[in-house]
């Protein structure tokens, strides 16, 4: 099968004008929730309306799918410019039990996420940037466990001399903590507040 093909699929009757109106509703909303269960990432609104007629809002299905699913273990999230399903918090504890499928936050240490968050805040920033700001050489290694759970990425080359890589966080990295955007981050006094002050660098 053909991208173009499986990205526009001819096959796919997206109006369903021999449905009654709120039959074809319902039916899109099922589309839409057979997209967000089938992705692992977020999913953008360019994408979801796709799978419906045209003029249809995205937002109004979503929402009223938000509303079918309340009581249940699961809800749609929006983040990182796209909406998937959770896990509901409470239900965390239960699945961290049942198996080794546990946040991926939880193997970091204090001080990694300390080093995340001055990531996030000081993006692109190399690691003497990061030595700046905590006074003392970031590893390697932390950098690569950082990378390796796709929380941050490689930015541009500093200006700097030698031109080292720069460091940005990513779109898993707002997954990870639930952010719609980078503009969602908290502010700086309420870093403070929970002992976390990442100073400028």
């Amino acid at each position: 099968m053909s991208m173009a093909r499986h990205r526009r699929d001819p096959e796919l009757d997206r109006d369903l004008a021999d449905l009654p109106p709120e039959l074809r509703w319902r039916e899109w909303m099922r589309r839409i929730e057979a997209v967000l269960f089938a992705s692992a990432s977020p999913v953008p609104r360019e994408d979801l309306a796709r799978v419906v007629g045209q003029g249809v809002s995205v937002d109004l299905l979503v929402e009223d799918l938000t509303a079918d699913l309340v009581g249940r273990t699961f809800e749609i999230a929006q983040v990182a410019g796209g909406w998937m399903f959770r896990t509901r918090a409470a239900y965390a504890p239960a699945i961290r039990a049942a198996a080794d499928v546990g946040n991926q936050l939880l193997d970091l240490n204090e001080f990694d996420i300390a080093v995340l968050a001055a990531i996030a805040y000081h993006q692109p920033i190399a690691r003497d940037g990061l030595k700046d700001i905590f006074g003392k050489e970031i590893s390697r290694d932390l950098i690569g466990r950082l990378h390796a759970r796709e929380l941050i990425g490689t930015g541009p080359r500093s200006p700097r001399r030698g031109a080292p890589y720069t460091f940005v966080t990513t779109e898993q990295f707002l997954v990870a903590f639930g952010l719609k955007t980078l503009g969602d981050l908290p502010d700086r006094e309420q870093l403070d507040d929970a002992g976390l002050s990442i100073r400028a660098g």
